[in-house]
């Protein structure tokens, strides 16, 4: 099955890609890598989840966040390669905006990580990171960057 009926089958859709906000591009490629900018949880141009999980955000609300993170960063992926079908996820990085004794920082960017096995498989295997911080862009409750791989 598709990345894209796999989408529909969640009655997921992949979103126009982000505009970026500052001065940077949602994608690069270089050789067979692509490295996508890091993306909020927006959702229609809005941000979906501002403030911080342990205080605003409870965890169930930010593994959401990473969950619409992950679909904005696959949707400036396909913009630049034309289709999700010849690619792997390489690495994650996700970041929760949250207070400083919160420390479920992994449950958080499970809802990227396994939104991406659940699309691509064992091709959405990936390396990752999970970071707390003090703060993000616009106040975003999660931003999530990746690494993908175009086959051959």
């Amino acid at each position: 099955m598709s990345v894209e009926d796999k989408l529909k089958e969640l009655g997921l859709a992949l979103p126009e890609a982000p505009k970026p906000v500052a001065a940077y591009i949602p994608a690069k490629r270089v050789g067979d890598l692509v490295f996508v900018s890091g993306q909020i949880p927006l959702k229609e141009g809005k941000i979906a989840y501002q403030g911080k999980v342990g205080a605003e955000r409870t965890v169930e609300e930010g593994y959401e966040a990473a969950r619409l993170c992950a679909l904005n960063a696959l949707a400036a992926l396909k913009a630049l390669v034309g289709s999700l079908e010849s690619v792997e996820i390489v690495q994650v990085r996700g970041y929760v905006n949250c207070t400083p004794d919160f420390g479920n920082h992994p449950e958080v960017i499970n809802g990227a990580s396994e939104l991406l096995v659940e699309l691509f498989g064992e091709r959405g295997q990936h390396a990752r990171a999970a970071v707390g911080v003090s703060g993000l862009p616009r106040d975003a409750t999660v931003e999530v960057e990746l690494v993908a791989r175009v086959l051959p």
